[in-house]
């Protein structure tokens, strides 16, 4: 029992964030992301981990700056606007009501530029995102066999149309060959013309 409370606090500061801790939740769970190891932090930022999911673009973003009249900022047009708020004025700790999508790392900077890291997991984003991509692969594929399938068949079909007309559209000529019998008599050789000696 006394083991397990000297481990607690431990525990509690692993949960909360500090530079290398990695939390996970679900969709609609609160965390708390706190800034541990920087003594004035500044701003927020956050790199998703799969941006292409949601149209993202990749590398960093700030979601939340203090400000000179104590009230911290959050852009109004941004991913984690109504659901980021910080637990106190200093930004030290912040508290995220968590959505599909929000899983990345939240940096915390401090006046000298050192920062806090916190990698956050939300469970079925990878998941979602590799099936999405899987699925529009094969709808592609798909697609593209068939406009192979088509074209394979009309170019032979065209093919075999222009061979067909250039055997209907040859000459036949009848002409005379000398028999070599002793009473002599005429034998009619038949001479097909290709169009193309025609012209």
């Amino acid at each position: 029992m006394a083991l397990a409370l000297h481990l607690l606090p431990l525990l509690l500061f692993k949960a909360q964030g500090d530079p290398g801790a990695s939390l996970e939740g679900r969709p609609g769970d609160k965390v708390n992301l706190s800034c541990i190891g920087v003594s004035r932090p500044t701003r927020w930022a956050w790199a998703p981990s799969f941006p292409a999911c949601k149209g993202l673009s990749k590398g960093r973003r700030r979601i939340l700056w203090a400000s000179s009249s104590g009230t911290p900022t959050v852009p109004p047009i941004q991913r984690f606007s109504g659901r980021l708020r910080a637990l106190d004025p200093g930004i030290q700790r912040l508290e995220l009501l968590l959505s599909a999508g929000d899983s990345g790392t939240f940096f915390c900077k401090g006046r000298q530029e050192n920062e806090s890291r916190t990698l956050l997991h939300v469970l079925g984003d990878k998941a979602g995102c590799r099936a999405s991509g899987s699925s529009q692969g094969s709808v592609y594929l798909q697609v593209l066999i068939s406009l192979l399938g088509a074209g394979l068949v009309f170019g032979l079909g065209a093919l075999g149309v222009v061979w067909w007309r250039r055997r209907a559209c040859t000459m036949r000529i009848l002409t005379p060959l000398p028999c070599g019998g002793p009473a002599g008599c005429l034998q009619w050789s038949l001479l097909i013309m290709p169009l193309s000696m025609q012209l």
